[in-house]
This record gives C-alpha cells, sequence and structure tokens, in this order.
C-alpha cells in the first residue's frame, strides 16, 4: 500500500445478555461516518446500569459528532484530546442525570472507546472495557485495566494467572458514575492495512483469554464471523456476565 493510499474502515458490533444477567446492561454504538465507537458496561450490583451506559455512549457519542476540541498537551494529538474530553463530558452527563432522578443513585459505567482520524486513531478508557489490535496475527491489548488487580499485576504483586481467580477480580477502581472528575487513560495508534481493532465489555474477557481471543480472529472470514463466534464462544464457557463485541478492521480505499 503506498503511503498516499486512503485507509477504508469497516466495523460490526453484537452484545448478548449471557447466560447468567437477567437484562443486559452493555451499550455499544457504531457511528461509521464520524468513525467513532463506543462500548459501555453499566456496573453489575449497581442500580440502573443499563441507563449509565447509554448516556455515557450517548454523550460520547454526541460530544465527538459535534466536532468539539480540546487542546491537547504537548505531545498529545488533538482527537486524542477530544476523546478524552469526550469521556470527560460523559461522567458529567452520567451525574447529571442522577441529580435529575434520585432513583438513579447508584449507577455507573466503564467505558470505551476509538476515534479514527486519517491513519491514526485515539483509544481512551475508564475501567475494564477493553481494546485490543490484531495486526500480523498478533493480539495486543491497547488499554490497561482500571481495576484493584489490575493495579496488583502492575505493581508486579500479582501475576496474570493469579489475577485471573483472585476474589477481587471484579473490583473496579475507575468508573463513571461518582462524584467529581474521572481519570481518563488514553493514547493513539497508528492505523495499518490489515489491522483489526476489538472493542469489548469484561463479559468477553472474563470468559476469554488473550489467546482465545487470539484465534477466533485468525480463525474467522470476517469480522461479523468473529463478532458472532466470540459471543458464542464467551457463552460456551458460562455467559457469566453482558457480552458486548465491537470489530473494527482496516482495509485500502480500493477494497470491496
Amino acid at each position: 500500500m503506498s503511503g498516499s493510499e486512503a485507509l477504508r474502515v469497516r466495523s460490526c458490533g453484537r452484545s448478548h445478555g449471557g447466560r447468567v444477567r437477567a437484562h443486559n446492561e452493555d451499550s455499544f454504538e457504531i457511528d461509521s461516518s464520524h468513525q467513532i465507537f463506543v462500548v459501555a458496561d453499566g456496573m453489575g450490583g449497581h442500580r440502573h446500569g443499563e441507563i449509565a451506559s447509554r448516556v455515557a455512549v450517548d454523550a460520547v457519542t454526541t460530544w465527538m459528532k459535534d466536532g468539539k476540541s480540546s487542546a491537547a498537551p504537548a505531545g498529545e494529538a488533538s482527537h486524542v484530546a477530544s476523546l478524552k474530553a469526550a469521556i470527560e463530558a460523559a461522567q458529567e452527563a452520567v451525574q447529571r442525570a442522577v441529580d435529575e432522578d434520585v432513583a438513579l443513585v447508584g449507577m455507573g459505567t466503564t467505558v470505551v472507546a476509538m476515534i479514527i482520524s486519517g491513519a491514526s486513531a485515539g483509544v481512551a478508557h475508564v475501567g475494564d472495557s477493553r481494546a485490543y489490535r490484531y495486526r500480523d496475527a498478533r493480539l495486543e491489548r491497547l488499554t490497561k485495566d482500571h481495576t484493584w488487580v489490575g493495579e496488583q499485576v502492575g505493581a508486579g504483586l500479582l501475576s496474570e494467572e493469579q489475577a485471573k481467580v483472585h476474589p477481587l477480580r471484579n473490583v473496579v477502581t475507575r468508573a463513571l458514575g461518582g462524584r467529581g472528575g474521572v481519570a481518563v487513560e488514553a493514547r493513539e495508534t497508528s492505523l495499518m492495512e490489515g489491522d483489526v481493532y476489538l472493542l469489548c465489555s469484561d463479559g468477553l474477557t472474563s470468559m476469554l483469554d488473550d489467546d482465545a481471543i487470539e484465534r477466533h480472529l485468525a480463525e474467522a472470514d470476517s469480522i461479523e464471523e468473529a463478532c458472532r463466534s466470540l459471543i458464542a464462544s464467551a457463552n460456551s464457557g458460562g455467559g457469566l456476565d453482558n457480552i458486548t463485541v465491537l470489530l473494527i478492521e482496516v482495509a485500502p480505499a480500493s477494497a470491496g
């Protein structure tokens, strides 16, 4: 592919309630025209998590569609700064919803979002919903879980294997919905022909490890097939939580 050739993006998304939960608290959005992609996971055990996740997804998408921009710190791309600001706006939107309806007190949500700008993308998140990149037959995690066990792994106090079975593995340390501001983690990544990006809720990653996800992406003939097979496999493994999978495929503009 020549450096001047434009990139074409295809995407698909699916969400399933899983095999245990009574209702689905996940939400997602694909805005192909603005190349905005968002997944949010309403906090399990909190009241009205499905409302929090939908408020967050709508707020992020609306902020970015409206073309709002934010001053970027030195070394940070403007679209990354705007995506961080959009998630901060989502935090405010969730707080406003609670202020307007006391019955919603206690609701919260994680969120992971991606915005494509030219040949690069911004990825931002709060919580344990994840973003991955599948490139050259290898899966790479682009986000770091904001969980108690994730922090312990980062500090070298727990191994990845220990974290998977730790009794506190579901304790999220950052989420939208609490009072005050929220610390959004964001990064920029370059796009290459053949890349596949995955945004997902932890209903997928609690059932499938990274090696299993990589195998599904390698074996699927299309991103639509990969969406279906990932959700089916998570459900076969127990389906203990809501499962949302959003896949973004990068190809030359000349691709069919």
